[in-house]
């Protein structure tokens, strides 16, 4: 007599946890329906599948409201989200009416929509249709591209996260060829060791603040302005510690990407850059918090006393 053994249940939420252990980035996944009707919805099932032809692959519910325009659509386009468009993600991810009411976008190829900003776009025309469980796998062939080189979303463990560069993966230097520079009087005099720790600092800080699409100066801009609003050129430029011309160009960038607004002679921070100056400060904050991670508030009060004397 031959024993049949039953297949253990799988718990679906302990399932999703720990799927959720592989990081992702997230997408919105864009389609117009023969009748016009456009659809997005936010994906991270999007992946590679093949160079050649240059195929790629997403999946959808099949009870989904939108899945049987992607069904019946002749184009996808696929937008990857940069790091500084979580809302848009959770725009996306909300059933609503119309989801591209106010939302900048222009029509792709088979009319379906792709947005600026993004982290990169691929726009496909309907390769496959497979058959996934309670998903639909939908193959595209990528026929249009574009590499914007941001930052991009990602989501990790039910959470958004951001990209930041492994330690270990920057370049080594022989450490036995170079002189000890915790010996002699450069070691040991204060005014060194202040660069060195900045130095140290600044290199931790600055790829997170990449992660936000922000040079260092930039983002220096919109927190002086948050903390000071309207003031003139040279005015940043006292706060900035930086030279002139370095903080104009840093203008003008912000400026075009409509994160901060010229008045006469005096800057302002927009809606937009208001809300990247909170992503400034939060940054900054868990960057201290793993700056100053082994030591006591006592401490940390004091080394604050400290500098703020020798600022004077």
């Amino acid at each position: 007599m031959t024993e049949v053994m039953s297949k253990p249940a799988i718990d679906p939420k302990a399932f999703r946890r720990a799927l959720g252990n592989f990081a992702t980035g997230v997408t919105i996944i864009t389609a117009c329906a023969p009748d016009g009707t456009k659809v997005g919805v936010t994906a991270s099932s999007f992946n590679s599948l093949s160079m050649d032809p240059p195929l790629i692959l997403w999946s959808s519910m099949k009870t989904a409201r939108s899945c049987a325009v992607f069904e019946a659509a002749t184009h996808f386009a696929v937008n990857i989200l940069a790091s500084d468009q979580m809302e848009m993600s959770n725009h996306f991810a909300r059933q609503q009416e119309d989801k591209f009411a106010g939302v900048a976008h222009e029509d792709g190829l088979g009319g379906a929509p792709i947005f600026p900003n993004c982290a990169g776009r691929f726009q496909c025309e309907a390769y496959d249709r497979l058959d996934g469980g309670d998903h639909w796998i939908f193959v595209g062939r990528v026929i249009a591209f574009d590499d914007f080189g941001r930052s991009p979303l990602c989501f990790h463990q039910g959470s958004y996260a951001m990209v930041y560069d492994h330690p270990d993966s920057f370049p080594k230097t022989d450490q036995a060829s170079l002189p000890d520079t915790d010996r002699g009087r450069l070691g040991n005099h204060a005014f060194f060791l202040m660069l060195r720790a900045v130095r140290a600092y600044q290199d931790r800080y600055q790829p997170k603040m990449a992660t936000l699409g922000l040079s260092v100066i930039e983002a220096r801009i919109l927190l002086v302005l948050n903390d000071f609003p309207a003031l003139t050129d040279e005015e940043l430029v006292v706060h900035l510690h930086t030279p002139e011309t370095e903080a104009h160009v840093a203008l003008i960038n912000l400026e075009d990407r409509g994160l901060v607004a010229q008045t006469g002679e005096r800057y302002t921070l927009t809606d937009a850059g208001q809300g990247k100056a909170d992503q400034c400060w939060r940054v900054a904050e868990v960057n201290a918090q793993e700056g100053f991670a082994g030591f006591s508030p006592a401490q940390v009060d004091t080394f604050t006393e400290i500098l703020r004397h020798l600022i004077g």
